[in-house]
């Protein structure tokens, strides 16, 4: 079975008002091979959340940036651990795995999730023995380039890190650390943790002819994080939120701080109430920078008619944010870029 083809507008510039056609692939950063997986899916009869497993997992398998799949992102103890979560925007379903060890498909595990549990979300060893359980082997999730990375930071006095409010130091040695008496609180300094070049996720957005949406996220999380950490990609409504009736959202960056605004829940609401998805995810990351003006994120987002559209906080580094788009509308599987706000 092929994509039946549904035509809604005419292509126009990221920022604008965007092209509306069905079906449609949105995802973020320029990993191109994820969205021509994704598309290929479609094309040959497969469903949405099929498209968002096969598109996600082709990163994982391409380690896009060294920040999704294995090998990339080593925790404070030197091991690359996986989020990821996937959503059927039709039944509200979701399932999810955080801090996954040894399993290197982490979508795919999370697909099981849905298929196999009443859970949501698996986190941890368990979620490693839920995997075996449902096929996965164990592999060894550590290369010469994580360990590379993992030796250098140490070299470098562990810098930088996530610990605050510890005794050594934390901004000039490595520890073990121990707590301070009196807390201080200060505004956290994230933009010069991150850049463009620690894209995190990969996050998509899949909406079919019908309207049918699916949404998923995959990603080893930040770089030299507290072991145990989760961020923004494995749960609903921050990492990605997908639902029939509005549309879908995906968001990537500093998730630690992204995921307490629940970004992708609330631009999926936004655009239920109609608004434009360029401008649904321009209100996102406004809310977001009244409280962390310095935060490194972005958002895709789509609605069910097709129309999709961008939006990312300007820091030093990073002040335009690239996507891809796969539409019927487009030849192939198109790189967008879109001005931060």
């Amino acid at each position: 079975m092929t994509v039946a083809l549904l035509f809604l507008g005419v292509l126009t510039p990221a920022g604008a008002a965007s092209a509306a056609a069905l079906p449609v692939v949105i995802n973020t950063w320029a990993f191109r091979t994820a969205a021509e997986t994704a598309w290929r899916v479609l094309e040959l009869g497969g469903s949405e959340l099929d498209a968002i497993e096969r598109g996600c997992g082709q990163c994982e398998i391409d380690q896009c940036d060294g920040s999704v799949g294995y090998g990339g992102s080593p925790d404070e103890s030197g091991e690359t651990t996986l989020d990821a979560m996937i959503m059927d925007g039709n039944t509200m379903e979701v399932g999810a795995v955080a801090d996954l060890r040894r399993v290197k498909n982490a979508i795919g595990v999370a697909r099981k999730v849905i298929e196999y549990t009443k859970h949501t979300l698996l986190v941890g060893e368990s979620a490693s023995l839920f995997a075996v359980k449902m096929g996965f082997p164990y592999e060894d999730l550590t290369t010469q380039k994580s360990l590379s990375l993992y030796s250098e930071w140490l070299n470098q006095s562990c810098q930088p890190n996530y610990w605050k409010n510890v005794v050594p130091d934390s901004s000039k040695s490595c520890g073990p650390y121990k707590r301070r008496e009196e807390v201080t609180y200060k505004e956290e300094q994230t933009s010069s943790q991150r850049s463009v070049h620690n894209h995190d996720t990969i996050g998509m957005v899949v909406i079919g002819v019908s309207g049918t949406v699916a949404s998923g996220t995959s990603t080893n999380g930040a770089i030299h994080k507290l072991p145990g950490r989760v961020g923004d990609s494995p749960i609903a409504g921050a990492g990605s939120y997908a639902d029939s009736t509005a549309g879908g959202a995906a968001a990537t960056g500093d998730g630690d701080i992204m995921m307490r605004f629940l970004p992708s829940y609330q631009a999926v609401e936004y655009m239920r109430m109609g608004t434009d998805p360029t401008v649904a995810c321009q209100k996102v990351i406004s809310r977001i920078q009244k409280y962390a003006p310095k935060f490194f994120g972005a958002i895709i987002c789509a609605n069910t008619t097709g129309s999709y559209g961008a939006a990312c906080n300007k820091i030093p580094g990073f002040t335009q944010f690239h996507f891809m788009v796969s539409n019927p509308l487009l030849s192939r599987p198109t790189e967008q870029v879109v001005d931060c706000i």
